[in-house]
């Protein structure tokens, strides 16, 4: 039995933070049914890389990846017969995720009064950069836009350059992840006391929520205390060094600088008084850095990184796809799973976020477009005639 077995969802969603936070719900068990527009216009299975580029509607990396374990329903919720069908689906359903702009929804007929009169157990969890209310709540947004609005590029990149955004849809994720969280706990909430909830999470709180020490200054203290960037070497004990075939992450605190001196061959540095305590180091770190700097050049990355595991100093090495993809870590655990796509064909897929013993998750593969569109329909009642007008007309 896994989790969510037994909690049906319906994804309205169209971007990664939806995809995201419907695909962890599916992957622990959940029904999730993913209406999508008859043409698939837009959406995640728009976005590549594709597997096959003769076939993009089906083939895309993030579609492929973020649409596992889900039903998919066509569904044109411009007509009134959509409209109907969408709320038949709501009916059964105990949550609702929706990444749509602002307003998608209510245009469709299906406002938060609606919801909450006709709908009382669901879970209506919307997703977006600046929540539903507010000055900026209608705006158009990206995942650019949220790392920027929350604080994140503010604090990444050389201190001397324009700020940069993480790789990737770092911030839908983020925003997906917390809708996840959200509606986890609404359907919680539901179960206990038979009420359902409306859910507003925005990325521009998610990301500023991250920022730590340097939100947590400027509100305690109005200091900008960690105003502008950083780059990627802080100090001599502290940053992202070249090595001869990537990059060493370090990290040295007061406590385990011996460590790294004895990785480096440099015990020395321990009792030389310009190393010898954090201030010294702090006064000479230019010299520790330009050290530092010549050790790690020298440096395999592996090689590097086994030796600092067994002299206990805290190095690491930045792993790029390659290094995720073979990690002796990741393969003990099982980490990556093979699923086979009829169009897509076999491909490995990046596994679950955390472990449940007893409840594990279950990877199955994306759907096809509408292929669940008849068996949904069925379980609403509607007879094989009726489905068969409902697709001549363009409806489904």
């Amino acid at each position: 039995m896994s989790a969510l077995e037994g909690t049906r969802v319906i994804d309205l969603s169209a971007g990664v933070a939806g995809g995201f936070c419907t695909k962890l719900l599916a992957d622990f068990g959940a029904d999730v049914i993913k209406v999508e527009p008859t043409g698939a216009d837009g959406g995640l299975r728009s976005l590549g890389p594709f597997a096959d580029r003769s076939r993009p509607l089906e083939t895309g990396a993030l579609h492929l990846y973020l649409n596992t374990s889900k039903r998919s329903i066509t569904l044109d919720l411009d007509t009134a017969s959509g409209k109907v069908l969408l709320g038949r689906l709501l009916s059964g359903a105990d949550a609702l995720i929706d990444d749509r702009p602002f307003g998608t929804l209510e245009a469709e007929g299906f406002g938060a009064q609606r919801l909450a009169d006709e709908f009382p157990r669901l879970v209506a969890t919307q997703l977006s950069a600046f929540g539903q209310s507010g000055p900026y709540m209608s705006l158009p947004w990206t995942n650019l836009t949220s790392f920027a609005a929350g604080g994140q590029m503010a604090a990444t990149g050389d201190p001397d350059r324009e700020p940069l955004k993480n790789g990737g849809f770092q911030a839908d994720y983020q925003l997906g992840l917390n809708g996840f969280t959200a509606t986890l706990a609404g359907l919680w909430a539901a179960a206990e006391s038979g009420v359902g909830d409306a859910i507003d999470v925005a990325a521009m709180e998610c990301m500023a929520s991250t920022l730590e020490i340097m939100l947590n200054t400027y509100c305690y203290a109005h200091v900008d205390y960690w105003s502008g960037r950083k780059g990627n070497v802080l100090s001599g004990v502290l940053g992202l060094f070249p090595c001869e075939d990537g990059y060493l992450g370090i990290h040295a605190m007061p406590r385990n600088f011996p460590a790294l001196a004895r990785l480096m061959d440099a015990e020395w540095m321990v009792e030389d008084e310009r190393f010898s305590d954090s201030a010294s180091r702090l006064a000479h770190d230019d010299e520790l850095r330009a050290m530092v700097y010549a050790w790690a050049s020298q440096q395999e990355k592996r090689a590097a990184y086994q030796r600092a595991g067994e002299t206990r100093a805290p190095v690491a090495y930045v792993h790029e796809m390659s290094d995720l993809f073979t990690s002796p870590q990741l393969q003990a655990r099982d980490y990556f799973q093979t699923l086979q796509h009829p169009l897509a064909g076999t491909l490995a897929y990046p596994g679950p976020l955390f472990r449940m013993t007893d409840t594990p998750s279950s990877l199955r593969r994306a759907p096809l477009l509408g292929e669940h569109t008849s068996h949904v329909l069925t379980e609403l009642g509607l007879e094989p005639g009726d489905i068969d007008v409902l697709r001549g007309t363009g409806v489904i």
